[in-house]
């Protein structure tokens, strides 16, 4: 690999349904302090866009909510090329192709990133609104400090494989 790594950070979210929009607000906050080299992007979380969104990157985060059961801001931090995505996480999605049935189709397509990294945090209620719940507001500073630590270890890595091929 030659050049600067195509790093992709996306969001994934719903606006106005209350913790369904914490993929969007970390990737906002983030977007203030990202490196140059990071590409930011906001999604809704239809499968089809998302792996159009990364079919050219090297190396991709997203950050979504997830409905596992879990307590309210309780972070994943998920490794699909490690193993699959559990579907059941996206569960109170709108879309039948939603975030683990792109990751999964892109695997059997021989499609997925090469490093990809998916946060899922916790959330307390999905209803229309605006407002963040309490517990999803602090889960997002912390996922969002991970997040940093994951990109620089990402181009620490990409950098390394690049001097010693």
């Amino acid at each position: 690999m030659t050049g600067v790594p195509h790093l992709l950070l996306i969001g994934i979210g719903n606006e106005f349904r209350g913790d369904d929009r914490v993929g969007l607000e970390i990737v906002r906050s983030l977007k203030k302090q990202a490196p140059v080299f990071l590409e930011v992007r906001e999604a809704s979380g239809e499968g089809a866009t998302l792996m159009e969104m990364w079919k050219d990157a090297d190396a991709v985060i997203l950050v979504d909510a997830v409905r596992s059961g879990q307590p309210p801001g309780t972070i994943f931090r998920l490794d699909p090329n490690a193993r699959p995505i559990p579907t059941k996480f996206f569960s109170y999605s709108t879309h039948t192709f939603g975030v683990a049935e792109a990751v999964e189709m892109a695997r059997a397509l021989g499609r997925l990133p090469g490093q990809m990294i998916i946060y899922g945090i916790e959330g307390a209620f999905f209803n229309m609104g605006i407002d963040l719940s309490d517990e999803i507001k602090k889960a997002a500073g912390k996922a969002a400090q991970m997040i940093l630590d994951d990109v620089r270890d990402i181009t620490g890595q990409m950098s390394h494989r690049d001097r010693h091929g």
